[in-house]
């Protein structure tokens, strides 16, 4: 049964809401979390955290157990077909967590939301939010037509956020959308399982990234996905866009879907007592896997900064939230839209871009730059903790 009454209510329970809700139980915040589905998705969009995300969320205590289930690869590799075009050092960053780590985005659920648990705060599920107003200095949240009062109210409920709707809040972005497909699968393959490989192809990226136990993760952005895409349509896209002295062998198919997405941003990710996060904040293209990363840095830095004005902390801690985590945002849109972009070179401008890569790549100064904005490290200093 829902409580009556909340100091925060978590409007989703992906990463982003499960990250949020764990900073404010450590903090003593009486925190609700409701998701709209009955049960967690056991398949998902995300595979990588970053080693900026791994120092976040070892701030919440929630980093080695994630580690303890993970692939760790200490670089990425940008290809054309069989040629490495740039190799990124994460094996040479400034971190406690010299890598990144290649992990089910439902894995990370489960151990955000068994932490959680540790601290009595259990998922309230399935439960849709409905109505939102004003009431004193918070809100009256209608949750299946039962009122519930909280101080405030948290939006980590994704691309389609039924709280940042209801608080009138703007999603600004071009109305053109990229179409994806997605699989685990097994292969037979020569690429090293140690690291991440984005292939830049004329069609298309392709992502391929190398899960725990034998199994890879597929992302291609393609014109029309099928819903179900099996063996042969994986292992065409695998011809036309990876290696091909050693071809990929697609031996098994775990699972597969499609998504699509829009490049869009809220215009604010504060409306007085409601605040966004995540994918309720900010959509994009997976290339470089910044998506969920970013959703659990905002999820971090908002609870941090929600639980310090519940201590008695000034207000503006929560523009101040606002204005640090979403230019944070833009500036991820722009990489990804730019990782896109350079994937779809036409074939005359592809020589050059190739060896422009790879001039870039011999470069040590530039090849670290690379790796501090893809691990998220270059976003450190922008916050606090």
């Amino acid at each position: 049964m829902l409580p009556t009454s909340t100091d925060v209510l978590v409007v989703g329970a992906g990463p982003t809401g499960l990250a949020t809700a764990l900073t404010l139980a450590r903090r003593g915040v009486q925190v609700t979390v409701l998701d709209r589905l009955a049960e967690p998705p056991t398949t998902s969009r995300a595979a990588v955290v970053h080693a900026y995300t791994l120092e976040v969320l070892d701030r919440i205590d929630a980093a080695a157990p994630l580690i303890a289930q993970a692939v760790r690869a200490p670089r990425f590799t940008v290809r054309d077909r069989d040629r490495v075009l740039l190799s990124v050092p994460f094996h040479e960053l400034p971190s406690r967590f010299p890598y990144a780590l290649l992990v089910s985005q439902a894995v990370t659920e489960a151990v955000l939301t068994g932490k959680l648990a540790d601290l009595g705060v259990s998922l309230r599920r399935p439960c849709r939010l409905t109505g939102l107003s004003r009431a004193g200095d918070g809100l009256l949240a209608q949750v299946d037509g039962v009122a519930l009062r909280a101080r405030f109210v948290i939006g980590a409920d994704g691309l389609h956020s039924t709280v940042r709707q209801l608080a009138g809040i703007g999603f600004s972005g071009p109305d053109d959308e990229e179409s994806f497909v997605l699989a685990d699968v097994r292969v037979r393959s020569d690429l090293p399982r140690d690291e991440a490989a984005l292939f830049l192809a004329r069609s298309g990226p392709l992502v391929w990234a190398p899960l725990p136990g034998g199994v890879v993760r597929l992302v291609a952005a393609v014109a029309n996905a099928p819903a179900d895409p099996d063996a042969a349509y994986l292992q065409a896209l695998l011809d036309e866009r990876g290696p091909v002295r050693r071809r990929d062998r697609v031996t098994e198919v775990l699972w597969g879907s499609r998504f699509r997405v829009h490049h869009r941003i809220a215009d604010t990710f504060r409306a007085g007592p409601v605040l966004l996060a995540g994918d309720a904040a900010h959509v994009h293209s997976p290339a470089g896997g910044q998506g969920m990363n970013l959703g659990i840095c905002d999820g971090v830095a908002l609870g941090s900064a929600v639980a310090d004005v519940l201590d008695g902390g000034p207000d503006t801690l929560l523009d101040d939230y606002s204005a640090r985590q979403r230019p944070m945002a833009a500036d991820v849109l722009s990489f990804a839209a730019g990782l896109t972009r350079l994937a779809a070179t036409s074939p005359a401008r592809r020589p050059a871009r190739d060896v422009l890569l790879r001039l870039l790549g011999a470069v040590p100064p530039v090849r670290r730059r690379i790796a501090l904005r893809l691990s998220g490290l270059s976003h450190r200093e922008r916050t606090p903790g």
